[in-house]
Protein backbone atom coordinates (compact mmCIF):
# COMPACT_ATOMS: atom_id res chain seq x y z
CA UNK A 1 0.00 0.00 0.00
CA UNK A 2 1.43 3.39 -1.00
CA UNK A 3 2.08 6.13 1.55
CA UNK A 4 2.61 9.87 1.02
CA UNK A 5 3.66 12.66 3.33
CA UNK A 6 2.20 16.10 2.70
CA UNK A 7 2.37 19.00 5.16
CA UNK A 8 2.97 16.50 7.95
CA UNK A 9 -0.07 14.42 7.06
CA UNK A 10 0.22 10.78 6.17
CA UNK A 11 -1.82 9.51 3.26
CA UNK A 12 -2.49 5.81 2.99
CA UNK A 13 -4.24 4.71 -0.13
CA UNK A 14 -6.59 1.76 -0.44
CA UNK A 15 -6.86 -0.69 -3.35
CA UNK A 16 -9.74 -1.53 -5.62
CA UNK A 17 -10.98 -5.08 -5.77
CA UNK A 18 -12.47 -6.60 -8.91
CA UNK A 19 -15.87 -5.19 -7.95
CA UNK A 20 -14.50 -1.64 -8.27
CA UNK A 21 -14.91 -0.88 -4.58
CA UNK A 22 -12.44 1.25 -2.68
CA UNK A 23 -10.89 -0.73 0.16
CA UNK A 24 -9.30 1.16 3.05
CA UNK A 25 -7.08 -0.18 5.77
CA UNK A 26 -8.72 -0.29 9.19
CA UNK A 27 -5.45 0.45 10.96
CA UNK A 28 -4.93 3.87 9.45
CA UNK A 29 -7.87 5.90 8.14
CA UNK A 30 -7.03 8.24 5.32
CA UNK A 31 -5.83 11.64 6.47
CA UNK A 32 -5.58 13.49 3.18
CA UNK A 33 -6.85 16.98 4.01
CA UNK A 34 -7.59 19.82 1.61
CA UNK A 35 -5.95 23.09 2.70
CA UNK A 36 -7.90 25.51 4.85
CA UNK A 37 -8.56 27.89 1.96
CA UNK A 38 -10.09 25.17 -0.22
CA UNK A 39 -13.81 24.69 -0.82
CA UNK A 40 -13.29 20.91 -0.99
CA UNK A 41 -14.00 18.67 1.99
CA UNK A 42 -14.28 15.00 2.91
CA UNK A 43 -17.79 15.73 4.08
CA UNK A 44 -20.62 16.24 1.62
CA UNK A 45 -21.74 19.86 1.26
CA UNK A 46 -24.38 20.80 3.87
CA UNK A 47 -26.82 21.70 1.10
CA UNK A 48 -26.58 18.21 -0.45
CA UNK A 49 -29.52 15.90 0.16
CA UNK A 50 -29.41 12.14 0.52
CA UNK A 51 -29.47 11.50 -3.22
CA UNK A 52 -26.72 14.03 -3.89
CA UNK A 53 -24.58 12.56 -1.12
CA UNK A 54 -25.08 9.08 -2.52
CA UNK A 55 -23.68 10.04 -5.93
CA UNK A 56 -20.95 12.28 -4.56
CA UNK A 57 -19.53 9.43 -2.48
CA UNK A 58 -20.42 6.47 -4.70
CA UNK A 59 -17.34 4.21 -5.07
CA UNK A 60 -16.18 2.56 -8.26
CA UNK A 61 -16.50 3.79 -11.82
CA UNK A 62 -19.00 6.62 -12.22
CA UNK A 63 -19.55 5.65 -15.86
CA UNK A 64 -20.88 2.25 -14.81
CA UNK A 65 -23.43 3.93 -12.55
CA UNK A 66 -24.50 6.37 -15.24
CA UNK A 67 -25.11 3.53 -17.69
CA UNK A 68 -27.71 2.12 -15.32
CA UNK A 69 -29.68 5.34 -15.80
CA UNK A 70 -29.71 5.35 -19.61
CA UNK A 71 -27.64 5.56 -22.78
CA UNK A 72 -24.35 7.32 -22.04
CA UNK A 73 -22.43 9.25 -24.68
CA UNK A 74 -19.06 10.90 -24.03
CA UNK A 75 -17.60 13.80 -25.94
CA UNK A 76 -14.22 15.39 -25.43
CA UNK A 77 -14.21 19.15 -24.80
CA UNK A 78 -10.45 19.67 -24.75
CA UNK A 79 -7.11 17.95 -24.25
CA UNK A 80 -4.17 20.25 -23.71
CA UNK A 81 -1.15 21.30 -21.69
CA UNK A 82 -1.53 23.94 -19.00
CA UNK A 83 -0.02 24.85 -15.63
CA UNK A 84 -1.29 24.03 -12.16
CA UNK A 85 -3.16 26.77 -10.37
CA UNK A 86 -2.86 27.18 -6.59
CA UNK A 87 -6.47 25.98 -6.31
CA UNK A 88 -5.54 22.57 -7.75
CA UNK A 89 -1.87 22.18 -6.80
CA UNK A 90 -2.68 20.47 -3.51
CA UNK A 91 -4.69 17.81 -5.37
CA UNK A 92 -1.56 16.58 -7.20
CA UNK A 93 0.86 17.45 -4.39
CA UNK A 94 2.83 19.43 -6.92
CA UNK A 95 3.82 23.12 -6.87
CA UNK A 96 1.61 25.73 -8.49
CA UNK A 97 2.87 26.45 -11.98
CA UNK A 98 3.94 22.86 -12.67
CA UNK A 99 3.12 21.65 -16.18
CA UNK A 100 0.13 19.29 -16.45
CA UNK A 101 -1.87 17.51 -19.12
CA UNK A 102 -5.61 18.18 -18.94
CA UNK A 103 -8.56 16.29 -20.40
CA UNK A 104 -12.10 17.66 -20.06
CA UNK A 105 -15.16 15.73 -21.16
CA UNK A 106 -18.96 15.81 -20.99
CA UNK A 107 -21.08 12.71 -20.42
CA UNK A 108 -24.69 12.84 -21.59
CA UNK A 109 -27.45 10.44 -20.52
CA UNK A 110 -30.21 9.93 -23.08
CA UNK A 111 -29.05 13.06 -24.85
CA UNK A 112 -28.97 15.27 -21.73
CA UNK A 113 -25.61 16.68 -20.58
CA UNK A 114 -25.25 15.18 -17.10
CA UNK A 115 -21.63 15.16 -15.93
CA UNK A 116 -18.69 17.43 -16.70
CA UNK A 117 -15.29 15.97 -15.81
CA UNK A 118 -11.81 17.46 -15.62
CA UNK A 119 -8.81 15.12 -15.31
CA UNK A 120 -5.17 16.13 -15.07
CA UNK A 121 -1.77 14.64 -14.36
CA UNK A 122 1.83 15.93 -14.36
CA UNK A 123 2.91 16.49 -17.94
CA UNK A 124 5.75 13.99 -17.77
CA UNK A 125 3.40 11.33 -16.38
CA UNK A 126 1.07 11.87 -19.35
CA UNK A 127 3.72 10.34 -21.60
CA UNK A 128 4.75 7.65 -19.12
CA UNK A 129 2.69 6.20 -16.25
CA UNK A 130 -0.53 7.84 -17.45
CA UNK A 131 0.13 7.92 -21.20
CA UNK A 132 -3.22 6.21 -21.72
CA UNK A 133 -4.98 9.51 -20.99
CA UNK A 134 -3.74 10.79 -24.36
CA UNK A 135 -5.11 7.75 -26.20
CA UNK A 136 -8.67 7.43 -24.91
CA UNK A 137 -10.44 9.56 -27.52
CA UNK A 138 -14.15 9.12 -26.65
CA UNK A 139 -13.63 6.20 -24.28
CA UNK A 140 -14.06 6.85 -20.52
CA UNK A 141 -11.16 6.95 -18.09
CA UNK A 142 -12.65 3.88 -16.43
CA UNK A 143 -11.28 1.83 -19.32
CA UNK A 144 -7.75 2.40 -18.04
CA UNK A 145 -8.33 2.75 -14.30
CA UNK A 146 -10.16 -0.37 -13.17
CA UNK A 147 -8.14 -3.21 -14.67
CA UNK A 148 -4.74 -2.60 -13.09
CA UNK A 149 -4.27 -3.90 -9.51
CA UNK A 150 -1.31 -1.57 -9.01
CA UNK A 151 -3.48 1.56 -9.28
CA UNK A 152 -4.61 2.97 -5.94
CA UNK A 153 -7.15 5.69 -5.24
CA UNK A 154 -7.46 8.40 -2.61
CA UNK A 155 -10.57 9.30 -0.68
CA UNK A 156 -13.21 11.47 -2.28
CA UNK A 157 -13.39 15.16 -1.60
CA UNK A 158 -16.58 17.02 -2.49
CA UNK A 159 -17.82 20.57 -2.76
CA UNK A 160 -20.54 22.85 -4.00
CA UNK A 161 -18.79 24.56 -6.89
CA UNK A 162 -17.94 28.23 -6.82
CA UNK A 163 -16.49 30.26 -9.67
CA UNK A 164 -13.05 30.19 -8.01
CA UNK A 165 -12.50 26.56 -8.99
CA UNK A 166 -10.80 25.85 -12.35
CA UNK A 167 -13.36 23.15 -13.16
CA UNK A 168 -16.12 25.74 -12.69
CA UNK A 169 -14.47 28.07 -15.20
CA UNK A 170 -14.07 25.20 -17.65
CA UNK A 171 -17.72 24.26 -17.19
CA UNK A 172 -18.85 27.80 -17.93
CA UNK A 173 -16.64 28.00 -21.02
CA UNK A 174 -17.90 24.67 -22.36
CA UNK A 175 -21.61 24.83 -21.54
CA UNK A 176 -22.34 28.33 -20.22
CA UNK A 177 -23.27 26.88 -16.83
CA UNK A 178 -22.24 29.13 -13.95
CA UNK A 179 -21.35 27.54 -10.63
CA UNK A 180 -23.05 30.21 -8.55
CA UNK A 181 -26.38 29.84 -10.32
CA UNK A 182 -29.29 27.86 -8.90
CA UNK A 183 -29.56 24.94 -8.65
CA UNK A 184 -26.27 24.19 -6.94
CA UNK A 185 -23.56 22.36 -8.87
CA UNK A 186 -22.07 19.58 -6.75
CA UNK A 187 -18.68 18.06 -7.54
CA UNK A 188 -16.41 15.30 -6.33
CA UNK A 189 -12.74 14.53 -6.89
CA UNK A 190 -10.21 11.81 -6.15
CA UNK A 191 -6.65 11.00 -7.15
CA UNK A 192 -5.45 7.77 -8.70
CA UNK A 193 -1.81 6.73 -8.30
CA UNK A 194 0.38 4.52 -10.46
CA UNK A 195 4.06 4.25 -9.55
CA UNK A 196 3.58 7.23 -7.24
CA UNK A 197 2.36 9.45 -10.10
CA UNK A 198 -1.04 11.08 -9.55
CA UNK A 199 -3.98 11.44 -11.90
CA UNK A 200 -6.70 13.71 -10.51
CA UNK A 201 -10.28 13.13 -11.65
CA UNK A 202 -12.90 15.76 -10.78
CA UNK A 203 -16.53 15.27 -11.78
CA UNK A 204 -19.44 17.69 -11.39
CA UNK A 205 -23.08 16.75 -11.72
CA UNK A 206 -25.10 19.03 -13.96
CA UNK A 207 -28.69 20.08 -13.18
CA UNK A 208 -30.17 17.71 -15.78
CA UNK A 209 -28.58 14.75 -14.03
CA UNK A 210 -30.74 15.01 -10.93
CA UNK A 211 -33.93 14.57 -12.93
CA UNK A 212 -32.71 11.11 -13.94
CA UNK A 213 -30.72 10.13 -10.87
CA UNK A 214 -31.77 7.48 -8.43
CA UNK A 215 -30.11 5.26 -5.89
CA UNK A 216 -28.92 2.03 -7.39
CA UNK A 217 -30.43 -1.20 -6.10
Amino acid sequence: MAEWLCSGLQIRLGRFDSGLRLQTQHLAPLQYHPPAHSFWSFSAPPSAGDLEQYWLLRPGALTAGLRKLGDVKLRVVTEHKEHLTPAEAWMLQRPAGAAIWVREIIMAINGHDSVFARSFTPLDASTNQWKGIRQLQTRPLADMLYHDPDIVRSRFVTCQLTHEEPIARSLQAALGVQANDNPAIFARASAFYRDAQPLLVAECFLPAFWGMAKREI
